[in-house]
């Protein structure tokens, strides 16, 4: 009995300190902040420019984290299913990775994403929208438990992920309506996207 609580203690602390070592994210940008800039190329090697879209319409910028999340897989898989809903509103949806090529094509595979999704190299995107944190050593030792390897996913030393946030961004390159939250767990509903563009005047 003694050495069972023992292990539930110890089991307890690991739990505990995972979090609290991996969970160290910036804070969501706010509605009104003007938006940086990338110029990259998607998943179908098209260049995309957000400034220059944002000249033509909106956008529905999503971070998320990789292949390997059931929960981004799901929200992926929702944006497919509504993207009818989304474009016929006229916006465009872009998803944002730390993961390289080949693990976007699995997204793909298992989501059925039909929108753009670009690799960021050095998580320069993330950082430019304070999405990035970085997981512990200690927590990424579990993740490679799972078989999850963030190095050779993303090909960056530092254990880089996004706060899977989503931000809608208008033609004045101004974010009219955002979603951060440290729970990964947790997204922006759909129904909130097709909300706030028709906000868009």
């Amino acid at each position: 009995m003694k050495y069972s609580i023992k292990i539930i203690k110890f089991t307890a602390f690991f739990i505990i300190l995972f979090f609290s070592l991996s969970i160290n994210a910036q804070e969501k940008l706010t509605n009104g902040t003007k938006v940086h800039n990338f110029s990259v190329k998607d998943n179908y090697n098209r260049k995309i420019d957000l400034y220059q879209i944002l000249n033509k319409q909106p956008v529905v910028l999503i971070f998320y984290r990789g292949e390997w999340c059931k929960h981004c897989n799901l929200y992926m898989n929702d944006l497919s299913d509504s993207l009818s809903m989304i474009t016929d509103l006229g916006a465009k949806i872009i998803a944002i990775t730390p993961e390289s090529s080949y693990y976007i094509d699995e997204t793909i595979k298992k989501t059925n994403a039909n929108f753009s999704i670009v690799y960021d190299e050095g998580h320069k995107i993330m950082d430019d929208y304070k999405v990035t944190w970085h997981v512990s050593g200690f927590a990424h030792f579990f993740y490679k438990l799972k078989g999850i390897n963030l190095k050779k996913s993303s090909k960056n030393s530092d254990n880089a992920l996004p706060v899977p946030a989503t931000y809608i961004i208008g033609t004045d390159k101004k974010i009219i309506n955002g979603y951060f939250n440290k729970d990964y767990t947790r997204r922006m509903p759909v129904r909130e996207i097709v909300k706030s563009l028709k906000s868009i005047k």
